[in-house]
């Protein structure tokens, strides 16, 4: 799943200490681009947080995962991201697009009638 729009808050970071050893959870506001525009928390984990270190007012594109969890009787649901990407890089084209297909395919204009039936 993907999620488009616009930093608009960075939360604080959380560290801690579990049975896997030391985490790192940096928490993020998106507001979506959509008619009507939704704000959305999401989450990076651990090596994500530096390698993706994000700010207010960046235009992003989201890849994320859903999770929910039961803890006491009440369900938790978390927004986990697994890649970032700046608007910027977002836009920027695939080397063998549809697009670039199509952009070769001649004109109907110059094509002569003359079939052999």
């Amino acid at each position: 799943m993907e999620l488009t729009g616009k930093i608009i808050t960075k939360l604080a970071q959380q560290t801690g200490t579990g049975k896997n050893g030391e985490w790192k959870k940096q928490e993020y506001i998106i507001e979506t681009k959509a008619q009507i525009p939704r704000k959305v928390c999401f989450s990076l984990w651990g090596d994500k947080v530096d390698q993706f270190s994000l700010n207010e007012g960046e235009e992003v594109v989201v890849a994320f995962d859903l999770e929910s969890r039961e803890y006491n009787g009440r369900w938790y649901t978390e927004v986990k991201a697994w890649k970032v990407s700046r608007q910027s890089e977002a836009n920027e084209k695939p080397v063998d697009s549809p697009d670039d297909f199509l952009s070769e395919v001649p004109d109907n204009k110059n094509l002569s009638d003359d079939l052999p039936f």
